[in-house]
Parts: structure tokens; C-alpha cells; sequence
């Protein structure tokens, strides 16, 4: 009985033993499935089921705390590694083998392996794919902003002993010079204290003492080298601690002369300067170096460390490269932060600023305010209107543009997987692509009026051309399917919407589908409030007011009437679009309102703000109002605004003006968060 009882426990925990490892299998499978989908969503691209040489593994990514150093010692264990690349930022690497046999074995071994971050002491789990082929373009190396220069070793190990020594961030600083501990670093004031409250210094009330003495030499020695023109009258020593920053900002520019240097001591770091065009170079920083700002990159660039206790830099360089770091997926790694201190000098301004950079010049703020544009009277003014806040503004906003457009649109996904494969679809307005790579079978093309827009899908190794969408150079009836997908309502003339949808009706061959998409007027639709209302803040509830023309009104009385021309249009629509044309009169003041972001519309024609990245507005001050002030908190700096013009299209507005076409029929109309849909077919 004994024995047939110790039989009978050793089974139970046998069986438990199985069931345990049956559920972390099932664990380490789902982990893998939703790391497939995270790199097809990222990168476009698809893991497979066969082995090959190549692997993609999750969780090993610099973005999560792997090093280069770390991650070849784990893979290297299993053969011969040819190629580990690892994109900045992203919680995954690739790695080739030089055989299928080494990357199987590598897979077997590592997939579910729990492994400890060397300079974390976390605790990770590694999820590995086969991947047929990463295709990674060769990095381009990045050019410095205009004006920027970087030199090395401008002073020696000694010097920056004796400057570091003469800074007392435990003396007395009442009596001797402002000091105050902010929430990013430690910072002192020498000749004039920076008031963060105003964002300036008072340029009445000099510290007493001046600058050190020690900086003397030093300054002499830039003087001479021509990295300044003046001797600087005010210094700024932050320091930093691993983990610390300073938030992007342009030093003031009514507060400081043009050129600004900075002195790195103690540590390397990286800074990362951003255009507002959304264009950003990490710039390596090497101990001992010093940095000039002058012209474009003092008053238009803004600069900033980001709060981190490791850098992305160059692993052939171990971190000491001067100037860019080049997003070389095959060069990169993590490089550990120390304690960094900054000497940064500047001249303080005694009259206003008259930069060429008006809209982030705080001296000329409000003098370049534009007049918000009418409502076009001709096709001529509806193409200038274009140009001026579609066309451009597009090329300007291109790349956070797409930074935020990486989500494909399930049912446009469902409408391209449903194409016979071997397809041929015109994506008309292609944006950054995100839909060329949905699906393999079809052969995709893309073209949009941004060059920009189009360079980002090249990047991908997407097909994409620049043309506009009124007239496609691609030859009739030879496409399958088209899709346009946001992209019509950003003409801003019936007539000229119209014609878009013909020339989508004329790519395509008798029998082909497009998928059309615009915004729809109605956000909240059959008692849902889309995603757009659904995320605006809670904070903003209470009705905003807009600047329309410099007057300010309420939104309650920008309702749809006469003061919109093609809101005429479009009731006319819903009638019969066949040969009447629209003849609405306008009143006295035809200008397009500015919407209010994550709020209902209130007029079809109107002016949509796209904030760049890391913008707010400031309460009280117009849309048009642009400033980014020297050492500002995050929440008090400000970015570019940029005026997008739209159409929003009301219910059955799509639809009729497709059905006004005697080629097309509508297939169905659908409406999908926020937007009105067609599809239609080419008889």
C-alpha cells in the first residue's frame, strides 16, 4: 500500500510538472505571437514559420536596456553571428547566422530564456522569430544644424579639474551668486541670474562678482579663435546627475546675442537638437568639448537632454565620436551617463531681436500674425489655398507626421486583404505608407503631393512617386484597385473634390474597387462619440474660443449657414450634383474659423492646428502665436502651429457625389470612426 501510495504522488507531481511546463510553452507562444505583430505594425515586417539564418528577437533591443557587447555574447554561443542590427529606441534586434543549422539552434536555445540586464540587474525574457530577410537601409550620416560647430579637447584634463573645483554648490548662496536645484539638474548664475518664471534675465540687477576669474583664460582663448565676438557677461553651470536632463528649448532670444557656447566637463553626453519640421540630430557631446550655437541652430533648432542613464552612440567609437550619432542599426549601443557639468556662456542682449526666425522670436511676436485666408472664390484661389496650408505645411510637419501614423485602419486592412492576389492598387495620397505593405500578394504603388511624405516610404523600401491627386501619372484602367484614404478633403472646392474621385474612377479598370475615406462633419454618430472626442482632455472640456480673423467668438457661433460656400454646396449635393454647379453667394467675412482640437465641428470649412511634438498653447494667446523660451519647464514651451485645410463632409455628401458619376456605382457606404466611407466599383 505504501508503495502504491509513493507511485501514485510521484504521478500527481509528475503530472503537475507537465502541466506546468505545457503553460509556460503556451506563455512563451503568445509572447511570440504578439511580438510578430508588434514588428509587422513597427516595421512592416513579417516573421515566418521555416527557419532560415535570420531571427528577430524580442526584448533584446537597446530600447529595453540591451547593449551591443551583451546581446553578441548571448548569440555568439551558438555559431557564427554575420550581422546583429539594432534599431535606436526599439525593444528588438537581428541577427543573422551564417547558416539555417546555427540560427535553429540558436532558436531552440534562447526563445523563452530568461536572461539579467547586465547594467540594470532586471530580469528579462527573450522571444525569438525566424524572419526571412531584414531589410535595413545603410544609415546616411547626418549633417550638424546649420551653425553648429563641436571641438574637441578645448581644454585640458587639468583646466577642467580647476573650473569644475571652482564652483561651491554648498556655499552660501545668498550672499554670493543664485543658485537653485530644479526638478532636471543643479544650476548656478553668474553675472545675471536666468529667472525661470519670465523665462529671461533682469538685465538691471548684476550679480555681484562677475564672472570667475578661472574662466578668464578660457574665454580669451575663444575670443581669439573666433568662437565668439564678445566676452560673454552671464554664465550658466548645470549640473547633471545619470538620469537627468534639461527639456528641449530655445535659449530667449530678447534675453541673449546670437552666439552661445557651452563647455562639457566631467562626462560625454548626447544632445538632441529638433527643427520644427520635426527633423532631430543626437549630436555626441565629448567630455572636455565645446559646443557653438550660432544662426540657425541658436534661434530656430531647439536643444535638449533627455533624461536617461544610458545614450545611444556609435559602438566603433565607444561614445567619444564627435558630433552626429548616425542611426547605423549595425553600430550602435548603450553607453552609461556619469556626472556631466556644463559651463554655458552667453552675451546678454541690450535691444530687441530682429532674426530672420519671426515665428519663434519672442521680440517679434505678434507683428508676423497672418490673416486667416477666405474661402476661395475661383480655382485659382482654391489651388493657392492649397498650396499655402495643405501642400506645404504637409512637407513641413512630414516627419512627426508620420511618427504618428503607424496603426493601420482595420477595415481599409480587410478591404486590401480581400484583393485576388496579384492585384494591382494605386494608394492615392499614400501618406507614409502604411498601408504599400498590408499585404504581399498585391502589388502596391503609392504617390502623394508630399515629397517628404514620399522620401519616408521610400525609406521603407516602399514604391511611391510625388504627384497630385487631381492628375496621376499612372496610364487608365490599369489599376485594380485604388485606395484614398484622407485624402480628398483636403480640396477645398466641389468641383475640385469631384474631380479627384474621377481621376481614382479613370485608374481604375471596368470592374476595379476604390476605397474612398474622408473626415465626417458628424463625430458623434448614432449616440457614439468617435476617437477623435474620445481623447481630448478632460481638462479642456468647457467650449474654447477660436481666433477668426483676430476677433475672437465663441465656437457656438461658428454653426454651418451662408458664411461657407461650399456648405451651400453640399446641401445641393444631397439633391442632384449633375449639372447645376453651386452659386452660393458669399457674405461680407468668408474667412475659414480655426477648429479646436478634439471638439466637434462647428463649420465644413475650416483651418485643423497640427501641433509639432512637445507643443502646447499657452491660455490667452492666439493659435498663430509661436515661442520657445530659453531653460522653460516642458509645460511652459511651445512649438510651431501649422493651419491644415480641411472640407468635413456631411452624411451622404460621399456618397452623393459619387453616385453623380455616370462610370461609378457605390458597392456601400459605411461610416468608421469619425469618417464617411465608399466603396465603389468602375462599370
Amino acid at each position: 500500500m505504501a508503495a502504491s501510495s509513493q507511485i501514485t504522488s510521484m504521478e500527481v507531481k509528475t503530472s503537475k510538472g507537465h502541466l506546468k511546463v505545457h503553460k509556460m510553452k503556451k506563455k512563451v507562444l503568445r509572447k511570440q505571437v504578439r511580438a510578430q505583430h508588434t514588428l509587422m505594425r513597427h516595421e512592416g515586417i513579417e516573421c515566418i514559420s521555416h527557419p532560415t539564418q535570420s531571427l528577430v528577437i524580442a526584448n533584446a533591443g537597446l530600447g529595453n536596456g540591451m547593449s551591443r557587447q551583451q546581446l553578441l555574447r548571448i548569440v555568439e554561443e551558438y555559431g557564427l553571428v554575420e550581422t546583429l542590427l539594432m534599431p535606436p529606441n526599439k525593444p528588438y534586434s537581428f541577427v543573422k547566422y551564417g547558416t539555417t543549422e546555427e540560427a535553429k539552434k540558436a532558436f531552440d536555445a534562447l526563445n523563452g530564456k530568461e536572461v539579467t540586464l547586465e547594467d540594470f540587474g532586471q530580469n528579462i525574457v527573450l522571444y525569438i522569430n525566424f524572419v526571412e530577410k531584414v531589410f535595413w537601409q545603410n544609415a546616411v550620416p547626418t549633417s550638424l544644424p546649420p551653425g553648429l560647430m563641436v571641438i574637441e579637447k578645448i581644454i585640458s584634463p587639468e583646466e577642467e579639474r580647476r573650473m569644475l573645483e571652482s564652483i561651491d554648490w554648498i556655499g552660501d548662496e545668498d550672499t554670493q551668486n543664485a543658485q537653485k536645484t530644479l526638478k532636471h539638474r543643479r544650476v548656478k548664475h553668474f553675472g545675471y541670474e536666468f529667472c525661470y518664471d519670465n523665462n529671461n534675465v533682469n538685465k538691471d540687477k548684476p550679480l555681484p562678482g562677475g564672472l570667475p576669474e578661472i574662466c578668464d583664460l578660457f574665454l580669451e582663448k575663444c575670443l581669439k579663435q573666433g568662437y565668439i565676438e564678445h566676452k560673454p557677461d552671464q554664465l550658466t553651470v548645470n549640473q547633471y546627475e545619470p538620469g537627468q536632463g534639461i527639456p528641449p528649448h530655445i535659449d530667449t532670444h530678447s534675453a541673449f546675442e546670437d552666439k552661445i557656447i557651452s563647455l562639457s566637463l566631467g562626462a560625454e553626453i548626447v544632445m538632441d537638437f529638433k527643427h520644427p519640421d520635426g527633423h532631430t540630430v543626437a549630436i555626441m557631446l565629448p567630455r572636455c568639448s565645446l559646443l557653438v550655437m550660432a544662426g540657425e541652430s541658436r534661434y530656430l533648432w531647439t536643444h535638449g537632454i533627455t533624461p536617461r542613464k544610458y545614450d545611444i552612440i556609435q559602438a566603433s567609437e565607444l561614445g567619444q565620436k564627435v558630433g552626429t550619432i548616425t542611426a547605423d542599426v549595425g553600430d550602435l549601443t548603450l553607453n552609461r551617463r556619469e556626472t556631466r557639468t556644463s559651463f554655458t556662456f552667453r552675451k546678454v542682449r541690450r535691444s530687441p531681436c530682429n532674426c530672420i526666425y519671426p515665428s519663434v522670436c519672442d521680440s517679434q511676436k505678434g507683428q508676423q500674425r497672418q490673416v486667416q485666408p477666405s474661402f476661395p472664390h475661383n480655382d485659382m484661389e482654391a489651388s493657392k489655398l492649397e498650396q499655402e496650408y495643405v501642400h506645404k505645411v504637409y512637407e513641413e510637419i512630414a516627419t512627426h507626421f508620420s511618427s504618428t501614423r503607424h496603426s493601420p485602419w482595420p477595415r481599409i486592412v480587410e478591404f486590401l486583404r480581400s484583393l485576388p492576389k496579384g492585384s494591382i492598387v494605386a494608394d492615392v495620397g499614400c501618406g507614409n505608407g502604411k498601408y504599400l505593405g498590408i499585404n504581399k500578394d498585391l502589388y502596391m504603388v503609392g504617390c502623394d503631393r508630399s515629397k517628404n511624405l514620399a522620401d519616408i516610404c521610400g525609406e521603407k523600401n516602399f514604391q511611391a512617386f510625388v504627384c497630385d491627386a487631381l492628375s496621376v501619372p499612372i496610364r487608365s484602367g490599369s489599376c485594380d484597385a485604388c485606395i484614398s484614404i484622407a485624402v480628398i478633403h483636403h480640396f477645398s472646392t466641389v468641383e475640385r473634390r469631384l474631380a479627384t474621385i474621377c481621376e481614382l474612377a479613370r485608374l481604375l479598370r471596368p470592374g476595379g474597387t476604390a476605397l474612398i475615406y474622408v473626415w465626417a462633419m458628424e463625430q458623434e454618430y448614432k449616440n457614439q462619440k468617435s476617437k477623435y472626442l474620445k481623447e481630448k482632455n478632460d481638462s479642456k472640456d468647457k467650449e474654447e474660443e477660436i481666433n477668426i480673423g483676430g476677433v475672437q467668438r465663441p465656437l457656438s457661433d461658428q454653426m454651418p449657414d451662408s458664411s461657407s460656400q461650399d456648405s451651400a454646396c453640399s446641401d445641393r449635393l444631397l439633391n442632384d450634383l449633375n449639372d447645376e454647379g453651386c452659386a452660393a453667394k458669399l457674405v461680407a467675412d468668408s474667412r475659414l474659423p480655426v477648429h479646436t482640437n478634439r471638439t466637434s465641428f462647428h463649420s465644413q470649412d475650416l483651418l485643423v492646428p497640427w501641433h509639432l511634438k512637445g507643443g502646447t498653447k499657452k491660455k490667452g494667446e492666439s493659435i498663430d502665436t509661436v515661442s520657445s523660451p530659453a531653460g522653460s519647464k516642458e509645460s511652459q514651451e511651445l512649438s510651431p502651429v501649422f493651419h491644415r485645410y480641411y472640407h468635413v463632409f456631411c452624411e451622404g455628401e460621399l456618397e452623393a457625389a459619387c453616385r453623380s458619376l455616370d462610370c461609378v456605382r457605390v458597392q456601400k457606404s459605411y461610416y468608421d470612426q469619425g469618417n464617411w466611407c465608399v466603396v465603389l466599383e468602375k462599370l
